[in-house]
């Protein structure tokens, strides 16, 4: 499967964004995803989880409580749904496939290694 991440762009802190990661194929359903980011000089950091169905999702602690992670399998696209950003959340954002199609998540956050078919990312920056 290949990945196409989009929607990130410069916004004031407090702003919205809503990134959309669209995969071709027609097995999307088949992938739990994730969505990850690395902001310069960083390690890349786990943001938001989705089972296959949607029916559970996992956030980091940067993303709880002010994203939201959804998928539309019709459409073969997963959402983030980022609010209330703050200039910490500046990043290139990534989304990836989970190579343990059936996870349960027992612990947070959730490894990169773990994660595969990565989309070319898009660039969030923040203003303060």
């Amino acid at each position: 499967v290949q990945l196409q991440a989009s929607g990130g762009g410069l916004v004031q802190a407090g702003g919205s964004l809503r990134l959309s990661c669209a995969a071709s194929g027609r097995t999307f359903s088949s992938y739990a995803m994730g969505w990850f980011r690395q902001a310069p000089g960083k390690e890349r950091e786990f943001v938001a989880h989705i089972t296959r169905s949607g029916d559970s999702i996992a956030y980091g602690e940067a993303a709880k409580g002010r994203f939201i992670l959804s998928r539309d399998n019709a459409k073969s696209t997963v959402y983030l749904q980022m609010n209330s950003l703050i200039p910490e959340d500046t990043a290139v954002y990534y989304c990836a496939v989970d190579l343990l199609r059936d996870r349960k998540v027992w612990s947070l956050p959730l490894p990169a290694a773990d994660f595969g078919s990565w989309g070319q990312g898009t660039q969030v920056t923040v203003s303060s």
